[in-house]
Order: C-alpha cells, then sequence, then structure tokens
C-alpha cells in the first residue's frame, strides 16, 4: 500500500491537477478570513469551504490514471487496493489544506466573540477548528467517492451529483458537516467553543463506507 501512496502521490503531483481544487480553497480563505475577524466565526468558514474542494479533489484522484496504466497497476496489486491508495490520496492532500486552513486562522483572527467581548482560547479553537475541517473533508471523500468512477461512470453525471451533494450537505441541517460548521458559528456568538466529535465521528463512518463501496465495485467493473 506505501508504494501504491507513492505511486498515486506522484501522479498527482506531475498531472498538475490538484492545482484548480487547491487554488479554489485558497481563493475562499482569502475572500472569507478576514484580518481582526472573530476567530470561531473563520474556522466555520474555512472548515466550510474544504467540503468541495475534497469532493474536487477525490474526483482528480480516482480518474487520474490513463485506463492502460490503472488496469496495470490492478494487475499487480488488486483494483480494490489502487482505489484505496487513490481515495487515500485526496484524503491527505485534503488535510494539507485543513492544516494550512487552521493556520490562516490562527495568523489571522482575532480570539474573541463575534462582539469582540469575550476571550476565546486560541489552542482549543484552533482543535475545534481543525476537526471540524475534518468532518468536511471525510464527508466530500464520501461523496467523491460515491458521485465518481466506479460508482458513477459518467462525467455528465458525476460533475454535477457531487457539486449538487456538496452543497447540500453544507446546509442541510441534519447534516453532519453543516452541525460541525454551525457549532462553531453559533458558539462564536457567546464565545464559546464547540468540539464536533460527535459530528466527526459519523463522517469517519460515512467516508469509510463509500469508500469499501466504491474499492469494492471497483474490483467488480475492473
Amino acid at each position: 500500500m506505501i508504494a501504491l501512496l507513492r505511486y498515486q502521490t506522484a501522479l498527482l503531483i506531475g498531472s498538475h491537477r490538484w492545482l484548480p481544487p487547491v487554488i479554489l480553497y485558497a481563493a475562499w480563505l482569502a475572500i472569507g478570513v478576514q484580518s481582526g475577524g472573530p476567530i470561531l466565526d473563520a474556522f466555520g468558514y474555512a472548515a466550510g469551504g474544504l467540503l468541495p474542494a475534497a469532493v474536487w479533489l477525490t474526483r482528480v484522484c480516482v480518474t487520474n490514471e490513463p485506463p492502460a496504466a490503472r488496469n496495470c497497476a490492478a494487475a499487480a496489486a488488486g483494483p480494490g487496493r489502487v482505489h484505496l491508495a487513490a481515495v487515500l490520496t485526496a484524503a491527505g492532500t485534503g488535510l494539507l489544506l485543513a492544516l494550512l486552513g487552521t493556520a490562516v486562522v490562527v495568523l489571522l483572527s482575532d480570539p474573541r466573540s463575534t462582539d469582540l467581548q469575550v476571550a476565546v482560547p486560541v489552542p482549543p479553537a484552533a482543535f475545534a477548528g481543525l476537526l471540524a475541517a475534518l468532518v468536511c473533508l471525510l464527508m466530500g471523500i464520501a461523496i467523491g467517492a460515491l458521485s465518481n468512477w466506479p460508482v458513477l461512470r459518467s462525467t455528465g453525471w458525476s460533475i454535477p451529483t457531487g457539486l449538487f451533494a456538496a452543497l447540500l450537505l453544507l446546509v442541510l441541517g441534519a447534516s453532519p458537516a453543516n452541525a460541525a460548521v454551525s457549532g462553531l458559528v453559533t458558539g462564536s456568538v457567546h464565545g464559546t467553543i464547540s468540539t464536533p466529535w460527535l459530528p466527526l465521528a459519523a463522517t469517519g463512518l460515512l467516508a469509510a463506507a463509500a469508500t469499501a463501496a466504491a474499492c469494492a465495485l471497483s474490483s467488480r467493473r475492473g
């Protein structure tokens, strides 16, 4: 698996297809994370932007190989393992973006409540913000795994399905991603930190199940 991860990472870096989702997330941070803004609001905003970026990164990684190269890798290591390595590569890249977003918020934001009256401790806030980013990352991985090959093989269906699902699960009240983001934004009003343990557990299970299903299907479709 380590060799496959190295292969997928080299493939991703060499393709330069990682640039658009990374630029998208950087632009999201540049627009929404303002110097001197409330720290918890900024963490919620930064986490929310990671969801569509993770969907895009997952699509890039699972569709990056030419068919001939993918067939060779699948013959050597198994199609399920190859697909898993692609998804894990997307997750690793998304984790780097989550850490970057957390660092930007810590550096630029004011560690106080929305009305700037209540002090917010930075380390617990940064920890909660990073967990919220991981929630959105895992949700994006789950969406990306289910909206691309081998589940949906048509680009005409996979791209709009992934985008629609990302937007829906970001604003839907029952979504773990929405719960994690709104918990930070709501807590910012009073300067209280809400650590999204339950949404993180839920999205972890969803991402694992979606990835397992996609890997199993890739073994059948070759």
